[in-house]
């Protein structure tokens, strides 16, 4: 498993620092986030170190998604938020500031004033046409 040992992700798998354990398994492990947005903020990654979800291998990203599944369903179960987030950023200017892949299993509040850092304007359809065939292209060429 591939770890670097600057990241703080990786110094919580390996035990160097502690956390608020939620769950584990051989793939994935997932916390509190210790500067929650509202209660019961929770953290899940992947215990190999990947920088971002291009990074992240294809097992370990379904390991994550099960993993952020089964902890979701205890944080509506345990505290009945209002709604939930499921969250990822990759690069700094997503929002990014941990470099290894995680999800963000965000509860939502009314009124939480949380935001997404986008208003929903309605597009301009040749361009989103435009930006469709593009990523159609390089989708053939994956």
């Amino acid at each position: 498993m591939h770890t670097d040992p600057e990241c703080i992700f990786c110094k919580i798998v390996a035990g160097q620092i502690p956390c608020f354990k939620l769950y584990e398994d051989a793939t994935v492990l997932s916390f509190m986030d210790i500067n929650p947005v509202n209660d019961g903020h929770c953290l899940v990654i992947t215990k190999a170190h990947a920088e971002n979800f291009y990074d992240a291998g294809p097992d370990d990203l379904q390991a994550v998604i099960r993993a952020a599944q089964r902890v979701a369903r205890a944080v509506d179960r345990a505290l009945a938020p209002a709604g939930l987030n499921i969250i990822q950023a990759n690069g700094p200017a997503a929002g990014q500031s941990v470099f290894h892949y995680h999800l963000h299993v965000f509860p939502r509040r009314a009124g939480d004033n949380a935001s997404f850092n986008w208003q929903q304007i309605p597009g301009d359809m040749q361009r989103i046409e435009a930006n469709h065939g593009k990523i159609l292209a390089a989708l053939a060429q994956a």
